[in-house]
């Protein structure tokens, strides 16, 4: 059994545990990427923990967070429920809303950023004409997190409605049916049978959104950089900025521990979850 195994481990091994074991030590190092790292011991995180960049990066991730354990997954949970209740028209709105999900990362942002938010030739730009005064939000540090955050709802939303749908389509049909008879409505069936039926999903889902939020990159790099004036900064593209524009790969690799600290605090979470499910199923 180990033998089928092995190849699988050594790939885990190669791909991930020693790139991981790479960027922790990189983390005690000075080093611009191309010279002979020199030890530093602590200074990198003692350097990153006195740069207010890193803390409104690292602030910018909780609210990031706090976003998409809110937004999607409420819209998710809504509309997986009401497809679930409506089959025939399950095929085609399926289709719908997980088509942005299919669009690439680059291409979605540039179409949010020339189409809806340029005031030039965006929606924004429509509405203004017609009177209103809607400023670009990617040009405002207060809100260019948020209208990133909408960016990434619109293609993430879709995705999780499908799993939670799958996962609801697994509920005993009887069970449903017997709410049902008992003359639950829309929202008592929702909150007592369909929300507690699709549980191991649904804490999966929440604990991997975690994680993926402070791994969160690619739209912020694509549509703001990081900007303006650090309003949109995460941590994964303060760890970019310093390892390719800065050349201090050794605070990259700092803020890339912290990341991972996260993930793996997640990790942690769902693991005991899991255990505490199993020692009560017992």
């Amino acid at each position: 059994m180990w033998l089928f195994a092995l190849p699988a481990l050594l790939i885990n091994i190669c791909i991930i545990l020693v790139p991981a074991v790479l960027t922790f030590t990189a983390a005690f190092f000075m080093w611009d990427g191309v010279g002979k790292p020199a030890w530093a011991g602590l200074a990198n995180f003692q350097n990153m923990f006195a740069d207010p960049v890193f803390w409104s990066a690292l602030t910018n991730n909780f609210i990031w967070t706090a976003i998409f354990l809110t937004v999607p997954v409420c819209l998710a949970l809504v509309m997986a429920a009401a497809l679930l209740m409506a089959p025939k028209a399950r095929i085609v709105v399926q289709s719908i809303i997980f088509l942005p999900r299919i669009i690439a990362v680059a291409v979605t942002g540039r179409i949010f950023q020339g189409m809806i938010f340029s005031p030039a030739t965006g929606i924004v730009a429509w509405l203004n004409e017609r009177g209103f005064s809607i400023s670009d939000p990617l040009a405002d540090p207060d809100r260019s997190l948020y209208a990133v955050a909408a960016v990434d709802i619109w293609h993430w939303w879709g995705f999780l409605a499908v799993v939670f749908l799958s996962a609801m389509r697994q509920i005993s049909v009887d069970q449903i049916e017997a709410a049902r008879l008992d003359g639950a409505g829309f929202l008592a069936l929702f909150r007592y049978v369909l929300i507690p039926g699709i549980r191991p999903t649904l804490t999966l889902m929440l604990i991997l959104t975690v994680i993926w939020s402070f791994q969160v990159f690619e739209f912020i790099f694509i549509v703001t950089r990081g900007g303006p004036a650090y309003g949109s900064e995460v941590l994964a593209t303060f760890a970019y900025r310093h390892a390719f524009f800065e050349g201090d790969v050794g605070q990259a690799a700092a803020a890339a521990c912290v990341m991972s600290l996260f993930g793996l605090c997640a990790t942690a979470v769902y693991l005991w979850l899991q255990i505490t499910d199993d020692a009560q199923s017992t």
